[in-house]
């Protein structure tokens, strides 16, 4: 891409053994000058200290269950190994925006009721049988389900079954901590109380509909209301679009995860999709300003980010940071979950893409 930024003339050494004097006497005051910066501060393009990268399923599954053997849910409050960003070290994110982590409950585990500032999805990788009740209402976890704690309402996570329960684990944790507007607090009791019976969250917003009054009485209504997509719901969808149209040359067959009372992102500030791209489809490349996180449902392929081109296999995951340019190839039929920061840069007018 072009360079459009204006060159600025050279300093005479004079010149510059006078500002360095003046620079000097201005550092203790707190004063730095931004014409010595803002080729850093206002770049042509995004950079981004985020760097490509991938994690294989069975690898994180290993030593997450070592760590079910050394520590508790209850010990742990939340048992998780971090996907953290080798170009991030220390800063417990995937993306400067977006958190990662793989999450274990044991059978007869609970993970203990609090809740925070922080929104959160949660996407079963592995078992059935388990739940997220969010403020008492119970979402039974299917695999590939996607469920949402939204931020400030109570959760807790539960384990009757008779195997172990892994779910990816997706919040906005970077982008709450760079606000400085974050808070959390503990229920001080393991579960929270039933609410409703499991399930009502669908039945009453998962078809297209909500509650409605009468006269001046309005429903009060969640601003997330519902929190759990099952994977044989959104699954069927995602097949019938692909049945029925020619795949989008730069991302396959997509479908969005919606909040049903906004029609926008799921949560404020987090994105979820799910793709498929057929056996033998190799999209063009795609750069956007999104972070993104992706899973690898079903399938096998490669994905080429950047100068990194990295083979895929069920349950893989994959970080796309911001403006990497990204091919995708499907050697069978390929299909994704991903959740991005998009929402959150569309409502600052700041999201961009472009589509070879």
């Amino acid at each position: 891409m072009p360079d459009t930024q204006r060159r600025q003339p050279p300093l005479a050494n004079d010149q510059r053994a006078q500002l360095e004097t003046l620079y000097e006497e201005m550092r203790p005051r707190h004063l730095y000058p931004l014409w010595e910066v803002l080729s850093a501060l206002v770049t042509h393009e995004p950079q981004t200290r985020a760097v490509p990268a991938k994690w294989a399923y069975g690898d994180v599954r290993g030593y997450l269950m070592r760590a079910g053997d050394l520590i508790s849910a209850e010990q742990a409050e939340r048992r998780v190994l971090i996907l953290e960003n080798p170009g991030l070290p220390g800063e417990s994110a995937i993306t400067p925006r977006l958190y990662a982590g793989l999450q274990l409950v044991l059978p007869g585990e609970v993970a203990p009721c609090h809740r925070h500032s922080q929104s959160a999805l949660r996407f079963i990788m592995e078992g059935d049988g388990a739940y997220t009740a969010v403020d008492g209402e119970k979402a039974f976890m299917k695999q590939f389900d996607l469920i949402l704690t939204p931020n400030w309402r109570w959760h807790d996570h539960g384990n009757p079954s008779n195997n172990p329960i892994i779910w990816l684990d997706g919040l906005d944790i970077p982008t709450i901590r760079a606000l400085d507007a974050q808070f959390a607090e503990r229920l001080g009791q393991p579960s929270h109380p039933e609410s409703e019976p499991a399930g009502s969250n669908r039945a009453k917003f998962g078809r297209g509909l909500r509650p409605l009054r009468a006269g001046s009485v309005r429903a009060e209504i969640p601003r997330e209301p519902l929190f759990h997509y099952p994977y044989a719901d959104w699954s069927a969808s995602l097949e019938a679009l692909a049945a029925s149209e020619l795949p989008d040359p730069h991302i396959g067959h997509a479908l969005e995860f919606l909040n049903p009372t906004t029609g926008g992102a799921v949560m404020p500030t987090i994105s979820a999709h799910v793709r498929l791209l057929p056996a033998g489809f190799e999209t063009r490349v795609r750069r956007s300003t999104e972070s993104a996180v992706f899973t690898v449902i079903e399938g096998a392929g490669d994905v080429q980010i950047g100068d990194e081109t990295y083979t895929l296999s069920p349950r893989d995951m994959v970080v796309v940071p911001s403006w990497a340019a990204t091919r995708w190839r499907a050697d069978t039929k390929l299909v994704l979950f991903t959740y991005t920061d998009r929402v959150v840069q569309e409502k600052l007018c700041l999201y961009r893409e472009h589509c070879e």
